[in-house]
């Protein structure tokens, strides 16, 4: 694949942002500017899919105005064709693959929002941390540039194992952690029972809250092979062949002693 110098820029600017990444929001709006330079593009969007509330929330935006973001979250979501169609396919879509142009341009979505910021042809990407959506790009052009082609799909497959990663791993980090209380509570109960070491009680309640092992060796500052030999002790001792079947056997003792305790407070 041939990139011009701007394209090479911006790829690598996109590599230092995913890898000195320390915030999943901060990092989507950094990634606004050189990902619209790597696609030839004018206007981007990124939002994060809260699937308790099943509405996306925290907008980062580059060339379009809040308060049409506003607007979208207020009215033009429940009359946007795209958007859902486009993140059931778990892949860079470009908009055309849900709709033509002559059958989108005659929307309303086209003609009293797209088109308020010349926004004519687009592609979205979604990116997954297992079934979770930790955030989305939304890339359009003016009209005169053309729709997105192919090598340029190709480049945002490129990215999107890299920038679904990082995603991944901020939002863990700041959403899914573990409290304190329920950790300790948690290890202690897997070197009673399971008869795991402390630094493997420690990695299996990791494990089971999703946590990824590169996660795992930041958190507790170790190594990964540590955390993969310590892994590798776990499944041994609770006799799972895979991270579900651990993480599974995990909650299944935590489960266990919280029946325990509430019979001895009914009692």
């Amino acid at each position: 694949m041939h990139l011009s110098s701007n394209q090479s820029r911006a790829l690598g600017e996109v590599m230092c942002l995913l890898a000195d990444a320390t915030d999943g929001d901060a990092l989507r709006d950094a990634l606004a500017l050189p990902m619209l330079d790597l696609l030839g593009a004018d206007q981007y969007v990124s939002m994060v899919w809260n699937a308790g509330s099943g509405r996306f929330e925290r907008f980062a935006a580059l060339n379009m105005s809040t308060a049409l973001l506003r607007e979208w979250d207020a009215y033009y979501r429940f009359v946007d064709p795209l958007t859902f169609p486009m993140m059931e396919r778990r892949r860079p879509t470009v908009a055309t693959q849900i709709l033509t142009q002559p059958v989108l341009s005659r929307t309303e979505f086209f003609n009293d929002f797209l088109r308020r910021e010349r926004m004519h042809w687009g592609v979205n990407v979604y990116f997954h941390e297992k079934e979770a959506c930790v955030g989305d790009m939304r890339i359009w052009r003016r009209a005169e540039r053309g729709n997105f082609e192919s090598n340029e799909v190709e480049l945002l497959r490129m990215v999107e194992p890299a920038i679904a990663a990082a995603l991944g791993r901020l939002h863990w980090a700041q959403a899914g952690a573990p409290c304190a209380q329920a950790t300790q509570t948690a290890e202690e109960l897997l070197q009673r029972h399971a008869r795991l070491s402390q630094r493997e009680a420690e990695v299996a309640w990791l494990v089971a809250c999703g946590c990824p092992d590169k996660q795992i060796a930041r958190r507790l500052e170790v190594g990964y092979p540590t955390v993969r030999f310590h892994l590798a002790n776990a499944f041994r001792k609770l006799s799972a062949d895979n991270r579900t079947a651990l993480a599974s056997r995990v909650q299944a003792i935590v489960d266990a002693r919280r029946v325990e305790l509430g019979r001895t407070a009914i009692n």
